[in-house]
């Protein structure tokens, strides 16, 4: 996986640069081998389901972030680095927020070295 690439979307999300982010991400993936390409497709996903929210498209915001959730589901707790598992427990919260009209919270991408 390109690391850099990787590394650049996840600073760029945190940011709340959410669509810089999936444009960065969309260019690993489509390097990337098929093994990989599904977890990187959830990040995407998640990087435009908030790029909608920030736009106000809270239909697409709700379901890009279950499409998500779908790709990200079943990827080990910790994937190139990132805690996938502490993002879908804040992308279930986000989800929830975004039902129940409650405020959302944005959530952030932890990363340890790997």
């Amino acid at each position: 996986m390109n690391q850099e690439g990787l590394a650049r979307g996840i600073e760029l999300f945190n940011r709340a640069e959410f669509f810089d982010a999936h444009e960065v991400w969309e260019d690993v993936w489509r390097a990337a081998p098929v093994e990989e390409k599904k977890f990187l497709q959830g990040l995407i996903q998640v990087a435009v389901a908030f790029h909608h929210h920030s736009t106000g498209n809270l239909v697409g915001a709700r379901s890009l972030l279950k499409r998500a959730a779908r790709n990200l589901d079943g990827c080990p707790a910790n994937l190139a680095g990132i805690q996938v598992k502490g993002l879908m427990q804040e992308l279930a919260g986000c989800q929830l927020a975004l039902e129940q009209g409650g405020t959302l919270l944005l959530p952030r991408i932890e990363v340890q070295e790997v």
